[in-house]
């Protein structure tokens, strides 16, 4: 008889928290400042890369300025890869390999890699917090990034 074991929420939530904080030099101090606070600042170009996206893009893309809408669209158009979105700045961040930086040539568009930082939210932030940065789609599980060519995709229906 094979047992199988069910991975929870909470279990797949902490395994990102631990893979994300490790794109920091101190991953330990990383995961104590999302719990005094909402994002910390994580190295891009050793984990992933991460390619910023102009909110009036994603809307034209999507067809919509609701946030709520606007996350079930990227969840689907990006096949649930990682996305967060900076509501003051109106960008958004799609999470891809690290590599994907070395070749990136996007119009309207930049990927964040090697020399670059970026406000990552503590896994579990959603649009409902209320926060600047949230999980526009919450990274499922470690290292589970999006495609680069959907990325491609979604801001070539957009422009």
């Amino acid at each position: 008889m094979t047992v199988q074991h069910v991975t929870s929420g909470a279990e797949r939530q902490l395994a990102t928290q631990h893979w994300l904080s490790s794109a920091s030099s101190d991953p330990a101090q990383t995961r104590r400042e999302w719990q005094e606070r909402p994002v910390a600042m994580l190295s891009c170009g050793s984990l992933f890369a991460a390619v910023r996206i102009p909110a009036d893009l994603v809307q034209a893309a999507a067809q919509q300025t609701d946030e709520a809408l606007i996350d079930v669209y990227l969840a689907g158009a990006l096949h649930n890869g990682p996305v967060i979105c900076d509501r003051y700045a109106h960008w958004y961040y799609a999470l891809v390999p690290a590599s994907t930086a070395r070749r990136w040539d996007v119009p309207d568009t930049v990927c964040l890699g090697r020399k670059s930082s970026l406000g990552v939210p503590r896994p579990g932030i959603n649009r409902a917090s209320g926060e600047r940065l949230y999980w526009s789609v919450p990274m499922d599980s470690a290292a589970a990034l999006c495609s680069p060519y959907a990325v491609v995709q979604l801001v070539m229906h957009g422009r």
